[in-house]
């Protein structure tokens, strides 16, 4: 498995706060199957002013720590970008990390609403050649509330994140029914941990994953996980997969009603 959101690099941000506890998340990452891990620690101006060039510097001091380690996980460049207006001209100016140098760049929406300039940025952002990932739109207020909203994101050319722990229930049922619908519609395109430590958001994916399996297929599941995180990465095409037989008995079974 691949996981294309993770917070690891020690002291970045609010993850790993040193460099013990990202190998205690690395560590976890491998028990669970995990194999890659994008390094995704937030950049917003004023709070986390992390630059492309300390981020890279970042993963490559942790890839030698776990090869000395001798931890078989593969640390790659990334990050999380809040929506800000001036992306796509920060893009142009080379200031921005898109995920492992390719074309697909996560953004994280403000957790209540969806501000009315973002299709303008993920427009401006794809005249540039670069696919915008959705940060865990399941936790979006307006985007829990208007399927359609994020459908209209989809059908031009947006990708989205669900957070592991929103499918298994960390967050609650409310977020869990977001996420069962997100999944029952195929309007996810990956599975990721999010995670901040080993503790409660925690680098393990394969409990959402065997969830989403028994309700919605073993192709549509394996795909979050693995295909569309693997195009990613090595900056291919993704071709989305959809769920097996999605209906609202499936919809009910993740639920667990």
């Amino acid at each position: 498995m691949i996981d294309t959101h993770i917070h690891i690099l020690p002291g970045l941000d609010d993850g790993a706060k040193d460099i013990k506890h990202s190998l205690e998340m690395a560590r976890m990452a491998v028990q669970d199957g995990i194999t890659s891990v994008v390094a995704t620690p937030h950049v917003l101006t004023g709070a986390y002013d992390n630059s492309k060039e300390n981020i890279l510097s970042a993963v490559k001091d942790l890839n030698q720590l776990l090869k000395a380690e001798k931890i078989p996980l593969k640390i790659l460049p990334g990050a999380e970008y809040y929506l800000e207006h001036d992306l796509p001209q920060r893009l142009a100016e080379g200031k921005l990390l898109t995920i492992n140098n390719t074309g697909y760049l996560l953004i994280e929406l403000p957790a209540a609403f969806v501000p009315d300039y973002s299709d303008q940025i993920f427009y401006e952002l794809q005249l540039q050649g670069v696919i915008p990932i959705i940060a865990h739109a399941e936790r979006n207020h307006e985007l829990s509330l208007k399927s359609d909203l994020l459908e209209k994101f989809i059908a031009r050319g947006a990708l989205v994140q669900i957070t592991a722990g929103s499918i298994t229930g960390l967050f609650g049922k409310e977020t869990k029914k977001v996420a069962c619908n997100l999944l029952s519609k195929g309007l996810a395109h990956l599975i990721v941990s999010d995670a901040h430590s080993c503790h409660r958001r925690v680098p393990v994916l394969s409990k959402a994953r065997d969830e989403a399996e028994v309700n919605f297929g073993t192709d549509y599941a394996r795909s979050l996980v693995d295909e569309n995180p693997n195009a990613i990465i090595t900056g291919d095409l993704l071709k989305p997969k959809k769920p097996h037989q999605s209906s609202w008995i499936k919809f009910k079974n993740c639920l667990g009603l």
